[in-house]
């Protein structure tokens, strides 16, 4: 397998069983609390990937902080989301991760975006607003400013991650499930109830969605991104993830009955269509001798 063909597939498969876990995970929240949900994920992830913890060189603060904000918090606010929503839609807000992640960088790192990405985000976030002029999603505002909460954590996280030194992106994801998970276990006995029910009840359906999540959308899933971001500069890999609103909506449709309506595809060709001017670089003419 050539290179280029290589970096399509890991772009394309990170796409996709991202996509498809927001599908399985609303399937799920049926069943258990959301928090509860994302708290054994986590604990299918970290007993894949605790053997790949190495030492920290003293970053264990920074990466208990990192795994509060960009798992515990992102994880807890965005699948509570997902709860009032379909996939679909989420799929769609969710993407607007990578405008705040620019804001931040602007902010506090010093980053200058130029008038590309600015353009871009100022249409990203007008593709949400016209996405709750949809009445099912109108009517359940709270629920997309959880997801928007969610996709503005993330990007903090991701942030934060970019401080690091002298650690790898697996043992990032490594640490950061091991101290994730039992954080979410709390989250979940604070704010949630009816989990020891959900749990003598779950059938088979449910736990393999469990497993799903933690060792597909997880585990293999960021291993995959973290290969591609190691591979490709990250402005080439981002383009792919704009695919995952179409896997969330495909199988939404197929698993779960959704169909996205016209504004719903409005909103959300407005808004892939601000992420596509951040992530995509501007062709340069080249130059006559």
């Amino acid at each position: 397998m050539n290179a280029r063909l290589m970096d399509m597939t890991l772009g394309l498969g990170v796409a996709l069983v991202w996509g498809l876990g927001l599908v399985f995970a609303k399937a799920a929240i049926a069943h258990f609390p959301p928090i509860l949900l994302m708290a054994f994920r986590f604990s299918v992830t970290a007993l894949v990937l605790v053997w790949f913890l190495k030492p920290t060189g003293g970053q264990l603060r920074i990466l208990a902080l990192i795994s509060f904000i960009s798992a515990t918090l992102q994880y807890s606010m965005t699948f509570t989301g997902l709860a009032g929503l379909d996939a679909s839609a989420t799929a769609l807000i969710v993407q607007l991760e990578i405008p705040f992640l620019v804001l931040i960088g602007a902010i506090f790192l010093k980053e200058t975006p130029g008038w590309r990405r600015w353009i871009g985000i100022i249409i990203a976030f007008f593709g949400v607003y016209q996405i709750t002029g949809e009445p099912q999603i109108g009517n359940a505002l709270w629920s997309v400013a959880l997801v928007i909460g969610g996709g503005l954590t993330w990007a903090t996280g991701q942030a934060m991650v970019r401080h690091l030194k002298d650690i790898s992106g697996l043992t990032v994801a490594a640490w950061v499930a091991v101290l994730a998970f039992p954080q979410l276990f709390m989250m979940s006995a604070i704010f949630e109830t009816g989990q020891l029910h959900a749990i003598k009840s779950a059938g088979w359906i449910v736990w393999s969605t469990v497993a799903y999540l933690g060792l597909i959308m997880t585990a293999l899933g960021y291993y995959m991104w973290y290969t591609l971001i190691r591979r490709t500069p990250v402005s080439e890999a981002a383009p792919y993830l704009l695919t995952l609103p179409l896997f969330s909506m495909a199988g939404g449709w197929f698993f779960l009955g959704e169909v996205a309506t016209p504004q719903t595809l409005l909103g959300g060709g407005i808004i892939l269509s601000g992420i596509a001017l951040i992530v995509f670089e501007p062709i340069k003419k080249k130059q006559c001798p």
